[in-house]
């Protein structure tokens, strides 16, 4: 077995405020292996995308790491200083965000941002650099990358301009990828290009990759596992088919039934009932209880945590009970 390239081991982020402090992220674990690419997917405010600013470094103040460790490569950088881990990003850990415009900076070519990247991190000659920009333009599918290299942002399309972010991410050949959301504004054909182009990425360069979305249409497509989360916990996590055909979790199964099925006549799709619960008022036990069809008694004061449910591992008291009874 490859020895996991990022692990994550009980993260904690807690927000403090006046009226006290407030978790949003609660004992999370996982970890992906070099040229994996794990599916982080939920409801919004589930915890995908603090999960990924806390990897890199990037937590909004005053939201802060009050627990646990993430290590990369075995090196632990969740503690690191702000310097160290600003060196670290970008030249071990890319990311890969929403909106491309909010990545690239409208008052300078593509081409500078991708020279400034690659000179930052790699100790390359400004001729060097450049060479390196136009073949990453190209090797992210930018037509005549040459002439690209000398516009702007607002010059390139929404898929045009996420390409350009995909380079930026991928210049200084990082070990590890965090995509947040990052085909979510883009047209389906277009979606589509930028997936093939993550997984090829992926693939030829022995990348891990963490992909936050909520479309289980990018989960299937893509990643090789999936962790489903649920008001900052991980409710399941496993191989992909596993998760979307035979998913163990009550709240995975929700998800996976409100999707519609092309082969199939519904009045109506299925639906969770209730709301998340917002970070104040979660509630004792396991997370979803109130909104669970199967939840008893021990549902509403003990938290659950991941046990193994056949090829996935759910955090549900329900799983517990199902491998008595087969025993």
């Amino acid at each position: 077995m490859t020895p996991p390239l990022l692990e994550v081991k009980d993260l904690r982020v807690e927000f403090p405020t006046r009226r006290g402090t407030l978790v949003a992220l609660d004992g999370v674990s996982f970890d992906i292996a070099p040229g994996e690419v794990l599916g982080v997917v939920g409801e919004s405010g589930a915890g995908k995308s603090l999960t990924g600013a806390a990897i890199i470094g990037l937590l909004e103040p005053p939201g802060r790491i009050a627990g646990g460790e993430i290590l990369l490569a075995g090196r632990r950088i969740d503690n690191l200083p702000h310097e160290q881990m600003r060196a670290l990003r970008g030249r071990r850990i890319g990311a890969i965000f929403q909106d491309p415009l909010t990545s690239l900076n409208p008052l300078y070519t593509v081409g500078r941002q991708l020279v400034e990247t690659i000179r930052t991190h790699l100790p390359l000659s400004e001729k060097q650099a450049r060479e390196r920009a136009i073949a990453l333009l190209a090797d992210t599918g930018i037509p005549a990358p040459e002439v690209r290299f000398e516009q702007y942002p607002h010059q390139f399309s929404g898929g045009m301009r996420q390409r350009v972010v995909i380079a930026l991410a991928l210049a200084a050949e990082p070990q590890l990828i965090v995509a947040d959301e990052p085909t979510t504004a883009l047209d389906v054909s277009i979606q589509a290009q930028i997936i093939t182009l993550l997984k090829r990425i992926c693939r030829e360069h022995g990348a891990a990759v963490m992909l936050v979305t909520h479309d289980m249409g990018v989960i299937a497509e893509t990643c090789d596992r999936v962790a489903v989360m649920y008001a900052g916990r991980i409710a399941e996590i496993g191989p992909v088919a596993e998760v979307i055909h035979r998913p163990a979790h009550p709240y995975t199964v929700g998800l996976m039934g409100s999707i519609p099925a092309m082969d199939e006549e519904r009045e109506r799709l299925l639906q969770i009932d209730g709301a998340m619960p917002r970070l104040s008022a979660i509630p004792a036990g396991c997370a979803f209880n109130p909104r669970c069809p199967h939840a008893f008694e021990r549902c509403r004061s003990e938290r659950p945590e991941l046990m193994a449910g056949g090829a996935t591992r759910a955090a549900c008291w329900r799983v517990e009970e199902s491998k008595a009874v087969l025993a």
